[in-house]
């Protein structure tokens, strides 16, 4: 059986130490792509990692992405050469969550 199948056995993987730690794959993954969207940056943009305010929450400006993902490619889900770091544009759009925004009078008739 694999080992990142269910919901949960995702969320004790991306919790773990291994993944989030201080020294995490995760932290190693951003400090590789200096905290900046890959696909931006092949695109010619930029799109850095924001700013903690003092007080306030964090915003989640990117994500590491497992290029193969942990479901199919379990023994991939350690490897820094299968990650990558995306805005959370890209990471939507890699995993088919972008919906373009629908005009609700579309249909409508016009006068």
């Amino acid at each position: 059986m694999n080992q990142y199948q269910t919901k949960d056995q995702k969320r004790r993987f991306y919790k773990g130490s291994a993944w989030s730690g201080a020294n995490g794959l995760r932290i190693q993954a951003l400090k590789r792509d200096n905290y900046e969207c890959q696909l931006c940056k092949a695109e010619g943009l930029v799109h850095v990692d924001s700013v903690k305010s003092d007080g306030e929450r964090k915003s989640i400006e990117l994500n590491v992405h497992h290029i193969k993902e942990i479901e199919t490619h379990p023994e991939l889900a350690l490897e820094l050469d299968n990650l990558q770091t995306v805005c959370l544009h890209h990471h939507n759009k890699i995993h088919n969550r972008y919906q373009a925004s629908q005009n609700k009078w579309k249909h409508d008739e016009r006068w």
